[in-house]
């Protein structure tokens, strides 16, 4: 048996109650937010996680087709939209920041904050159907950007969600657009240690999702600014989609 790539138990021979035992421990450590829970790689083919994933559904990040990712309204100073599913942990956590200087020196800002206003706009296509569970957005403004008398930076606090979109929408299109769940986060929904909240979100419309909008309409509080660190989508994954194909947009011929 291995935990975070060690091994932590051998188990020789047909030996029911031993491997029995191994198990219990195991699936009680799971249900847990200790070592190997929050915080801390679930699986081996996930990366970091700010929260436990529900019983049942997998860290499915790894089914995003990356080439087809789009981010309106974000500040082309910091991360791009690739930045949002990095799977390592943030740097944020370790309460850094570093800047590129003109002579190209080390970059350490590893977000995405909005730029003219607090308005951010995602899209998000899969490789395959998925059945999307949970969404983890972490979010780590710094805790002194008062005291330096910049732009205050928000965490997200409205969050609409559209499936099965063609293309990103713009900020006008999903005004005027029912969303498929509408979320209005607040600030206890987010843990302190990781700055990470738990999406859930209603299940059985979210059953063959090839695509996600997330639109971020507005922050919790007084600012200008969104800033996102993490995104993870926690789910099933499903059958495999054809990508590269052109998609008809438009409710007339010859559109």
């Amino acid at each position: 048996m291995f935990k975070d790539r060690k091994p932590i138990s051998t188990i020789h021979g047909a030996d029911p109650r031993k491997l029995s035992e191994v198990v219990k421990r195991l699936a009680t450590e799971a249900d847990s937010d200790g070592p190997g829970g929050i915080g801390d790689t679930s699986t081996a083919n996930s990366g970091w996680l700010g929260a436990a994933s529900p019983k049942g559904y997998y860290d499915v990040t790894d089914q995003i087709d990356v080439r087809g990712l789009d981010l309106l309204n974000s500040d082309s100073s910091l991360g791009d939209v690739r930045t949002l599913f990095n799977s390592s942990k943030p740097f944020g956590l370790a309460g850094g920041r570093v800047n590129t200087d003109l002579d190209g020196s080390e970059k350490r800002i590893d977000w995405v904050e909005s730029d003219t206003d607090e308005q951010l706009m995602l899209y998000i296509p899969f490789q395959s159907t998925l059945r999307v569970h949970t969404l983890q957005i972490t979010s780590l403004p710094p805790k002194d950007l008062d005291q330096e008398g910049g732009d205050a930076v928000m965490r997200p606090k409205t969050l609409h969600l559209y499936t099965n979109r063609a293309h990103v929408l713009g900020f006008e299109e999903a005004e005027d657009l029912a969303a498929t769940q509408t979320i209005v986060l607040q600030p206890q929904d987010w843990d302190g240690g990781t700055g990470t909240a738990k999406v859930q979100l209603r299940f059985v419309k979210f059953q063959k999702v090839s695509s996600l909008v997330l639109f971020v309409s507005d922050g919790n509080g007084q600012g200008e600014r969104v800033r996102i660190d993490r995104v993870r989508i926690i789910g099933e994954k499903g059958e495999k989609r054809e990508l590269g194909r052109l998609e008809k947009i438009g409710d007339e011929p010859g559109e």
